[in-house]
């Protein structure tokens, strides 16, 4: 790459992003995904940071322009707040988002390449199934202790491998039924080892790596004490942090109010420590039509904006101190899913009623259903036509999307084929009948407060109604949702959506492998031991297992390819459409260089506020 970096230009409200092959058996080498900006101006992209030692300390210099310290960069979220600040106890995207500012990870994705790039590490290599992590030397915690190869061997052993808080990041790399090892050669060197090579563990470095001195006496208190560790409850004064920002307070139902981060160990080419930032606050809205209001009355910084919105918002640009960037099709995917369940709870009761099971479990109800929803309709009316229909389990801008499954338009006629195939009638009324004569009525959630789902969910129960379905839609709680996903099972059909990446599938392991935490259609407790799986979920699991034992793309590619085609036969999930990510953000930060990946404000220790001190 040249000093003085690249320019590149996509046209707001442009279609799919241009990619090409990822490197998996190279990680240093990776797809390069064009990053998107503003209609109104080309973008340079600075060098990408780079190593310097300073006194014997391993610092990461941002390459980006010098900018001002102080300030304040004020941002939201939608719902009800955190549950949690211990990133690894995590289960919800806020909680997610909200912890990981604190803690940096062993390496990072490149926002604009997509390949992995050191983070707390200075370098590393990969040989087979050996990961060697050389640690920055020097750099500290925010109370001032060393971060060390003690701070990272605790975390994967006594954290990850072991099972505390959220299981995802193990359950996600366990091989052949073992998990990685991983050992201190010295205090700045750790090698990782895998049961056989294993593609997607490069990626899973980038989990957070803890304080042994904070954590350690937490773990040692038993996994009950860990669930409550770092709880919203806590006080923001014993935290201690590796990421740019720490927290300073938080108001229940109100914000969250970070605070730099004074030992971080990213410079500016000046040799000074970042952020810029003195603050870093998440507004916590209820809703999405709040946020907007909030937004339009100068309380927020940025924003990403639904479909309905963005023509307005365009307007608005013009004479307005904000810029709108298109980042590209949303890189997770939304969805209707059925309860597949046939399983007993403890007392004997069935979760799903033995007729509705009849309904979900036959693949001619699933694809029925499949072929009643009107996407396009609902990428006009509810995205504003700013997305397009999905299909496929992996979004549109995945290196790994099969393109040969083939995009079907809504239709009623082969929907009730499908069902005539399968016994069931319509009374005189219209009503639909299986062939007992049971009416089909189920429920339909998901959660409340999100516009978008909301509306979906009524275009749902009238395109089902069209089938002659009575659908009993049902906005409820997003903390009640999950727990009727993954808990008490008891719920009919979801409208969800799930956050993935576009370039290491395996990240949706936990949903698809038949024992995964958030194999929702047809959740099994964590101890089930039967072998009830359908044959397709067997298939699934086979085709999961070896995608991420395959050491080059091509070969991945087959098998990601399969589990595809089999999600899209059998529709466990009937998959909705993909919106295009719009985001604003207001004209005094600087250093903003959205992308595809990262977002609009991934690089959240380079911005800065020009107009304040």
């Amino acid at each position: 790459m040249k000093k003085a970096g690249y320019v590149v230009l996509i046209i707001l409200f442009a279609g799919i992003l241009a990619k090409s092959c990822l490197y998996v058996d190279k990680p240093q080498q990776a797809t390069k995904i064009t990053p998107p900006h503003s209609i109104t101006e080309d973008i340079t992209y600075p060098d990408r940071q780079k190593n310097v030692t300073i006194n014997g300390i391993d610092y990461l210099q941002s390459q980006a322009p010098i900018g001002k310290f102080g300030g304040t960069l004020v941002a939201s979220t939608i719902g009800e707040g955190p549950k949690t600040f211990n990133p690894f106890n995590s289960k919800d995207n806020i909680s997610s988002l909200l912890s990981e500012i604190m803690y940096d990870g062993l390496l990072s994705t490149d926002a604009i390449t997509g390949q992995p790039i050191p983070k707390l590490a200075k370098d590393f290599t990969v040989d087979g199934d050996t990961y060697l992590i050389h640690l920055r030397k020097g750099i500290k915690w925010s109370d001032g202790k060393p971060i060390t190869a003690d701070d990272v061997v605790f975390t994967w052993q006594n954290i990850i491998f072991d099972g505390y808080g959220n299981t995802s990041i193990r359950d996600s790399i366990i091989v052949d039924g073992k998990l990685p090892t991983v050992r201190k050669i010295d205090d700045y060197t750790v090698e990782f080892k895998t049961p056989k090579p294993f593609a997607p563990f490069i990626r899973m470095l980038s989990s957070p790596i803890a304080p042994k001195h904070v954590f350690e006496p937490a773990v040692r208190k038993g996994k009950p004490y860990f669930d409550t560790f770092l709880s919203t409850n806590a006080n923001p004064k014993t935290f201690v942090t590796s990421g740019a920002f720490r927290l300073k307070e938080y108001v229940p139902a109100q914000r969250v109010v970070f605070e730099r981060n004074p030992n971080y160990y990213i410079i500016n080419k000046n040799d000074q420590k970042l952020p810029y930032l003195d603050k870093l606050v998440y507004l916590i809205v209820g809703d999405v039509n709040n946020e907007v209001l909030k937004f339009e009355g100068g309380e927020l910084d940025t924003i990403g904006l639904q479909g309905a919105n963005v023509a307005r918002f365009k307007e608005l640009e013009k004479h307005s101190d904000f810029k709108i960037y298109n980042l590209g099709p949303d890189t997770g995917t939304m969805f209707i899913t059925f309860n597949l369940n046939n399983r007993k709870d403890e007392k004997g009761n069935y979760h799903v009623d033995p007729k509705k099971q009849r309904w979900f479990q036959d693949k001619n109800f699933r694809q029925a259903v499949d072929y009643a929803i009107d996407r396009k309709n609902m990428v006009l009316n509810i995205a504003n036509g700013l997305g397009a229909p999905l299909y496929t389990a992996e979004s549109l801008n995945s290196i790994f999307l099969n393109k040969d499954l083939p995009a079907y338009e809504r239709d009623l006629e082969k929907a009730k084929e499908l069902l005539k195939a399968s016994g069931y009638t319509w009374s005189k009324k219209g009503h639909l009948l299986d062939k007992y004569g049971n009416h089909v009525e189920f429920d339909l959630y998901t959660n409340a407060g999100n516009t978008e789902r909301e509306a979906i969910g009524v275009m749902v129960k009238q395109d089902l109604e069209d089938l002659g379905m009575k659908v009993n839609f049902k906005p409820i709680e997003f903390n009640s949702l999950v727990n009727k996903l993954v808990n008490t099972l008891d719920w009919d059909m979801v409208i969800m959506g799930l956050t993935g990446s576009p370039l290491e599938p395996n990240g949706g392991k936990n949903v698809w492998m038949s024992n995964g935490t958030l194999h929702m259609f047809n959740q099994r407790p964590a101890d089930y031991t039967k072998d009830d799986r359908y044959p397709w979920e067997k298939e699934i699991d086979y085709l999961y297992t070896q995608g991420a034992l395959a050491t080059d793309f091509e070969n991945r590619k087959k098998f990601y390819d399969k589990y595809q085609e089999i999600a899209y036969n059998e529709k466990p999930f009937v998959y909705i459409y993909s919106p295009l990510r719009i985001s604003a953000i207001r004209n005094k930060f600087k250093n903003v260089y959205p992308t595809s990946l990262g977002g609009i404000t991934y690089n959240i220790e380079e911005i800065y506020v020009e107009d304040e001190k």
